[in-house]
């Protein structure tokens, strides 16, 4: 397994020797093996290897023995530990799509390079997942083994492979009840599936995360022969071979704030594109595609943050805006500190609101104004505040009145947007 592991790192150039690599530790056995794995490649690499576990509060006192038991795993082994948790609310996606948001979240929260468990079987699974779902070839390529901050060192390595490691090294695990239940899909395809197609070929694994890896590197091609072609230009469209065309419009809608066109919509959009009618349009979600003669042009309606409570400490995700709320109580006023009375929330701006800053108190409407941002990007800005007013704005700081007080919270925007589903 270690020789897999530093044959993909050195592959990909996943890391560089004085590095921080992150392992996301779940306590789990492929989670064990990643951390246990680079713990003994770190030498090798030049690399310093540390441990993140999220607490996601689903299972009770089971999740409360996960985090114990990786905190007295790294303790015993000195190895440095990063916790996080949270209360993990299910949003259109489902409650297993809101935790890996949530997760993803405070893994992104932490400086370091971050290291996931990826294996080969949940390579073969997640190609199977969107195969069902009609994915086109992005999907299937399955993982991909580095994404900007993020690596997957075991994608060549089979979990019976993991099992293996972890039995010849003396290192333990925990199981994950709720990877006992048929409730999710691919735990179905995990149970039921998976074990049939091993039957016709014990080394389906390994073969499928191989066919991904070519899938990815046929996709990347078509996506920079895409980036040739101008999305606007009615005519470039109908003439332009499907898969660019395809690739071009889902840049076009991804580029003006809709994250994750289906197919389904990328067809709509191609509609307009070989429409008789000059003037088509079609609305995808918040956005319109609007067709003028032989160019495009796309019309964003505005999105509205609905109003959530914000804990004193923990990750509180705004997925419609791509981002998250890390709030963690401090000692000490700085740069983004805040001391709130009561109970805090982040929402848009309401008519009233107003920031105090160094140079003194203005509306927010007249901030947004001054720096022109436009109308229908306004309503996205997120506004923390409590029952007496502003407390910070996202770009625009904490309000100057509220940095001094009580039970004050430092404030951190995280970046979650453009994780693949996994």
């Amino acid at each position: 397994m270690l020789s897999k592991m530093l044959a993909a790192i050195r592959r990909y150039e996943m890391v560089k020797p004085g590095d921080t690599v992150i392992c996301a530790v779940s306590g789990g056995a492929d989670s064990m093996a990643l951390l246990w794995g680079l713990w003994l490649l770190k030498e090798k690499l030049g690399i310093t290897v540390e441990a993140a576990h999220y607490n996601h509060n689903l299972r009770g006192a089971e999740s409360k023995r996960d985090a114990e038991f990786v905190a007295k795993f790294c303790d015993f082994h000195d190895i440095k530990l990063h916790l996080g948790s949270g209360e993990v609310v299910p949003g259109p996606k489902g409650l297993e799509a809101a935790a890996r948001e949530a997760r993803y979240a405070f893994l992104k929260s932490l400086p370091g390079i971050i290291a996931t468990a990826h294996t080969a079987d949940d390579n073969a699974e997640t190609m199977l997942l969107h195969l069902l779902r009609g994915s086109g070839l992005r999907g299937l390529g399955g993982v991909t083994p580095k994404t900007d901050r993020l690596i997957r060192p075991m994608l060549d390595v089979t979990r019976a492979q993991v099992e293996e490691f972890l039995n010849e090294n003396y290192i333990r695990h925990i199981e994950d009840s709720s990877n006992k239940t048929d409730a999710f899909l691919r735990n179905r395809l995990r149970h039921h599936v998976m074990p049939l197609l091993r039957r016709e070929n014990p080394s389906m694994a390994s073969g499928l995360s191989a066919a991904a890896q070519r899938i990815r590197e046929d996709a990347a091609l078509l996506d920079q022969l895409a980036e040739k072609l101008d999305p606007t230009d009615v005519r470039a469209l109908r003439t332009a071979p499907g898969p660019l065309r395809r690739r071009a419009i889902e840049g076009l809608l991804k580029k003006n704030g809709f994250p994750e066109p289906s197919a389904s919509h990328i067809g709509q959009a191609e509609q307009v594109v070989f429409s008789d009618n000059p003037s088509a349009r079609v609305t995808l979600g918040g956005l319109t595609l609007r067709r003028s003669y032989d160019r495009l042009a796309v019309e964003r309606a505005q999105i509205v943050l609905q109003e959530r409570k914000l804990p004193y400490e923990g990750l509180t995700a705004l997925p419609e805006i791509g981002i998250a709320i890390r709030t963690t109580p401090v000692t000490e006023p700085g740069d983004w500190t805040v001391c709130p009375r009561g109970e805090m929330v982040v929402r848009s701006r309401r008519e009233g609101d107003a920031l105090t800053t160094k140079g003194g108190t203005k509306s927010l409407k007249k901030r947004f104004i001054d720096r022109k941002i436009p109308q229908w990007e306004r309503l996205a800005v997120p506004v923390i505040a409590d029952g007496s007013g502003v407390l910070a704005v996202m770009g625009f700081g904490p309000d100057e009145d509220r940095r001094i007080g009580d039970g004050c919270v430092r404030i951190e925007f995280v970046n979650i947007s453009g994780e693949a589903e996994e």
